[in-house]
């Protein structure tokens, strides 16, 4: 199940909670009581490794003409 991020408004408490991607933005109490909370905007990583650079644009493999497939199936 996924875990979403909330803020409450009232005290500023900062919480995660389990339920449903239907429930995800359904109104939701803090762990203090409050109701006042509203759903963060959370980042996905998406795999990859933070020391191995990005590709140059136009150095495909194959060397032809770069662009988004290295030139094979573009003009």
């Amino acid at each position: 199940m996924p875990r979403y991020e909330y803020r409450c408004r009232t005290c500023g408490d900062t919480f995660e909670k389990s339920r449903p991607m239907a429930e995800s933005s359904a109104p939701t109490d803090c762990p203090a009581g409050h109701d006042d909370t509203v759903k963060l905007l959370s980042t996905v990583a998406v795999g990859g490794s933070a020391s191995a650079p990005a590709p140059a644009p136009g150095s495909g493999s194959g060397g032809g003409g770069g662009g988004c497939c290295g030139g094979g199936c573009c003009g």
